[in-house]
């Protein structure tokens, strides 16, 4: 009898979803070659030939970049500026994080260390991300003078900080974050940032140049 061809693409995301399920029920210590393949009824074997090691399949988890984005980010007008269209992407971004425990179990293990693991993990994401950018960025450049990868650092920095204070404590500085109201107050902040700190003429000065 003629064994029937593995569709690796299917076993790949499969071994993926095992992943993320673990993390979200087990925690970060949970993630071993074995506890995958058992969650994703595959072979240890399996696991190894597709992937390599654990790390690899975390790493793979932070390349799924439609998970930290959404599966589309819609398109600014073509003479759009780079506050319209980055607000898109910092609101697809903080929808994604809000319902996804999995990423959100991420953020949290970032947060209390430091690894090799997480490093690729970083790197994996913000590589998956950055493909994306250029479908929706166009030709939108920040002004002149303006240090966009600290303002968007600060902006990323208060979606991921809000998300976890959200989940574990339902706000933070007596914002109610419990409800849609709290969030809907935190995405038009987030746009008056955004136009603000991307104004044309905008003072700020530094050699951090564009992103």
């Amino acid at each position: 009898m003629t064994a029937r061809p593995r569709d690796r693409a299917a076993t790949e995301a499969a071994i993926l979803d095992a992943a993320e399920r673990l993390l979200v029920r087990d925690g970060f210590t949970g993630l071993t070659i074995q506890s995958i393949a058992a969650e994703a009824g595959s072979d240890r074997k399996l696991v190894y030939r597709y992937f390599g090691s654990a790390e690899a399949v975390i790493e793979a988890l932070g390349r799924r970049s439609e998970r930290w984005l959404g599966a589309e980010l819609p398109a600014p007008p073509a003479d759009a500026g780079y506050a319209a269209m980055l607000r898109p992407i910092m609101h697809a971004y903080l929808a994604a994080l809000r319902v996804d425990p999995a990423l959100q179990r991420l953020l949290a293990w970032e947060l209390a260390e430091d690894s090799p693991m997480l490093r690729r993990l970083d790197q994996a994401r913000s590589a998956a991300i950055a493909e994306r950018l250029p479908a929706v960025r166009g030709a939108a450049i920040p002004a002149p003078g303006v240090d966009a990868p600290a303002v968007n650092a600060v902006l990323l920095a208060a979606v991921h900080y809000l998300v976890l204070r959200g989940r574990t404590a339902g706000g933070f500085a007596g914002l109610d974050l419990s409800g849609e109201a709290g969030w809907e107050r935190v995405s038009a902040v987030l746009d008056r940032m955004i136009a603000a700190a991307y104004a044309p003429g905008d003072p700020a000065s530094s050699p951090g140049g564009a992103a």
